[in-house]
């Protein structure tokens, strides 16, 4: 069911929120403020008694750091919510922050982002979370399509335009034309992904165990998905396997790029699907007028390069990938009659 433009002219200044509710980060959106809250999606919660101890980056300072009665976690998976609970104790949390901050006439209306593979049931629990954090009305946009007024493309002309956006549990790519996803290819593969598969090349290769956090470093510090003219090294520090003692080891660039190869590929065989699902007429706009790449993971060095050479467009990464949903979300809050056909209840 979409929007009426009864319930887009009954918004009220000041009394909507954006919300783009991602795997690795919650970037919340008011109207008239902008971008008021970006914290990581983390919870610290107390085994016991499922009390919160810390919420966003006080929680994620705790990750692989707990004592036995304290476990850190991320709610969300692969863009979706993996646990109700403690998403909508998230939520709630993140919410009453920017309520408490605002005077709201009545309950705010939100608009939140998910991905353009999500199922009735994911979105079912979107909504639930959303309306038990304090929403009055919650509405959902596609990422991709979301991404992409946020980057400025001009989604309601004839003209083809496609979008990447990769953040840490989904790539979701698609074609936009006339205010609508004409085709789309969404995968389960990205930002944590790497993550996991650096997890795993550190221990196979170097008898080293490390966490997270640490291969996430490693990754924005180092990785790459191509040879991109400079090389680096980082000192790793973890648990030897073997002796089970402390150690640290010299990685270099070029391995965490072997380490990564497989999400990476997995992420250039989505976009060819998707560029062989694109209608003729639509691919020879993409042709003239390239590829835009959105979202956190779209910062690791050489993606655009890679995509590039295996497609032959031209990729354009935005300026700012990170909040290009959020900000995308908060123009449809700007201009609901112009957006109104790409929100659905």
């Amino acid at each position: 069911m979409r929007w009426s433009l009864i319930k887009l002219g009954s918004f009220l200044p000041a009394n909507e929120i954006a919300v783009d509710l991602g795997t690795a980060n919650t970037l919340i959106y008011v109207r008239g403020e902008g971008i008021v809250l970006n914290e990581p999606s983390v919870v610290a919660i107390e085994k016991s008694s499922g009390k919160i101890k810390g919420i966003g980056l006080e929680a994620k300072r705790m990750l692989g750091r707990t004592p036995d009665g304290v476990m850190a976690v991320r709610p969300m998976k692969d863009g979706v919510i993996a646990d109700f609970d403690v998403t909508e104790k998230m939520l709630r949390y993140f919410l009453s922050t920017i309520i408490n901050k605002h005077v709201f006439p009545v309950k705010p209306k939100v608009i939140v982002c998910v991905p353009s593979g999500i199922t009735e049931v994911e979105k079912r629990a979107v909504r639930d979370s959303a309306q038990s954090a304090g929403a009055k009305e919650v509405y959902m946009v596609a990422e991709p399509m979301a991404a992409a007024i946020g980057v400025g493309l001009p989604i309601e002309t004839p003209t083809g335009n496609m979008v990447i956006d990769i953040g840490g549990g989904t790539t979701e790519i698609a074609v936009i034309a006339l205010s609508g996803i004409v085709c789309d290819t969404s995968i389960r593969t990205a930002g944590d992904e790497m993550d996991t598969a650096i997890v795993q090349f550190m221990r196979k290769n170097y008898n080293l165990l490390i966490g997270e956090p640490t291969a996430e470093r490693i990754k924005i510090e180092i990785g790459s998905a191509a040879p991109v003219g400079d090389e680096r090294e980082l000192e790793v520090k973890g648990r030897d396997l073997v002796s089970g003692i402390p150690k640290t080891v010299r990685v270099h660039s070029s391995e965490i790029r072997e380490a990564i190869q497989e999400p990476v590929q997995q992420i250039v065989d989505a976009v060819r699907r998707a560029l062989e699902i694109t209608p003729p007429e639509l691919a020879s706009d993409i042709v003239d007028r390239g590829i835009v790449m959105t979202g956190g993971s779209a910062l690791i060095r050489g993606l655009d390069v890679l995509l590039s050479h295996e497609t032959s467009l031209p990729i354009h990464v935005d300026e700012d990938p990170l909040t290009c949903v959020v900000r995308g979300t908060g123009r449809i809050l700007d201009d609901p009659e112009k957006y109104r056909s790409v929100l659905t209840t």
